[in-house]
């Protein structure tokens, strides 16, 4: 367990890369997708909340896709407050009250992909409360039987298509979608790149680094992310690592609401290398490439990618398999010591289905924690105490391998 981190230096070659992508992050104005506009006239930028959309689509018909994951700990919730329970997750509510304090104006519409009921519920209210801007529930299937989940699936994305083309973007063409699939594939590479060198090196990458890179796509064309990834990648090859000691963990359950940055920060310095994670999970969502040939439907080739490929998650139905059979291949595939479930409060899907992995662990004598948290969370003292004991004791008594 022991390897390297980073020394702390104002000459670190990715910093220049890390200083973008906090600005990018910390923009909950999106300026970035105002100044896209600007440079794109006419065309579209459509939001989506965090977990899953098939963004080719979108790109396909010359929109921007654009990742909304809440206000974080940055914004005060007033108005959000008012129009959902207390015993609920927090983020619809900074949700709404960006989009009532007028931070996501520059978004003509939104999708709402099939996370949960209260996300089903928010869809519901931005209709109401915004009916001048498009929204739709993206109904993802459940049955992964080509013929009948996989049609229903492409019978809503070509809805979706046909809805925004009545709204301005352009017509679809097979082709171009065709296109924005390759494009899709590389920025994957990309990524699944910066996952590697978290895996086999992570004191040249943290899981906060990588997690602030990775976002910086919910607000950049596919192409830009993809080359904003490699720059970084780059850098952070060159980086000169020192000594350190940490215990190798697998975070799970922030599939949907985003841990505040300053939590992911505190697990790693209570001595965990965070090497795999389901932070944004939209962007990784499938896994591999999107199989379209030249002459493939491309519609039915997202449609395949999402019944094939979609990663095992609390929001996704598995049918007959084994809950918590990925997990547990996970950890031995990055060679993890131990699992940290960190799920936001009141998140059904994750609370729901937590003992059914930690079941899994136990049974492959996988050591796991687990912690909840809020995006506004501010205090992170004690959960640096249970993740620093947890580090401790996977140290003293044994990992997972």
């Amino acid at each position: 367990m022991s390897h390297a981190e980073v020394a702390p230096n104002p000459q670190d070659p990715a910093l220049p890369v890390l200083e973008r992508a906090r600005r990018l992050v910390d923009d909950l104005r999106f300026g970035e997708v105002s100044r896209w506009k600007e440079r794109n006239p006419g065309k579209l930028a459509i939001g989506y909340m965090p977990i899953y959309v098939p963004r080719p689509l979108l790109e396909g018909i010359g929109c921007l896709p654009v990742a909304v994951f809440g206000g974080g700990d940055q914004v005060d919730i007033i108005k959000g407050d008012s129009f959902y329970q207390s015993y609920i997750c927090h983020i619809p509510r900074s949700t709404l009250e960006l989009a009532l304090n007028g931070s996501l104006d520059s978004l003509d519409g939104m999708l709402f992909p099939s996370i949960c009921d209260v996300i089903r519920n928010l869809s519901g209210m931005w209709q109401m409360l915004f009916p001048e801007k498009y929204a739709s529930y993206v109904d993802l299937p459940q049955n992964f039987d080509p013929e009948l989940g996989g049609r229903f699936y492409v019978l809503d994305l070509q809805r979706i298509l046909r809805d925004l083309e009545a709204r301005g973007a352009a017509k679809y063409d097979p082709e171009r979608l065709r296109a924005a699939i390759r494009a899709e594939n590389s920025r994957r590479a990309a990524l699944a790149e910066l996952d590697l060198l978290r895996v086999k090196e992570p004191f040249r990458v943290r899981a906060s680094e990588a997690y602030l890179v990775a976002r910086t796509g919910g607000v950049l064309e596919t192409a830009e992310h993809e080359r904003f990834v490699r720059e970084f990648v780059a850098a952070a090859r060159e980086r000169a690592p020192r000594v350190y000691d940490n215990v190798r963990v697998l975070v799970r359950g922030s599939f949907c609401e985003q841990p505040p940055l300053g939590l992911i920060k505190t697990l790693e310095s209570a001595g965990c290398d965070i090497v795999d994670d389901d932070f944004q999970l939209g962007l990784r969502y499938i896994e591999g490439d999107i199989e379209c040939g030249p002459s493939d439907d491309p519609l039915v080739a997202l449609s395949n990618a999402f019944l094939r490929r979609g990663q095992a998650t609390a929001s996704r139905y598995i049918g007959d398999e084994e809950k918590g059979a990925a997990l547990v291949k996970s950890v031995r595939e990055v060679e993890a010591d131990g699992v940290i479930f960190a799920a936001a409060s009141f998140c059904d899907p994750a609370l729901l289905d937590q003992p059914m992995l930690e079941t899994a662990l136990d049974r492959a004598k996988i050591p796991h924690t687990s912690l909840k948290f809020a995006e506004n969370t501010g205090q992170f003292q004690v959960i640096r105490e249970q993740a620093g004991a947890f580090s401790d004791a996977v140290k003293l008594w044994g990992s997972a391998a």
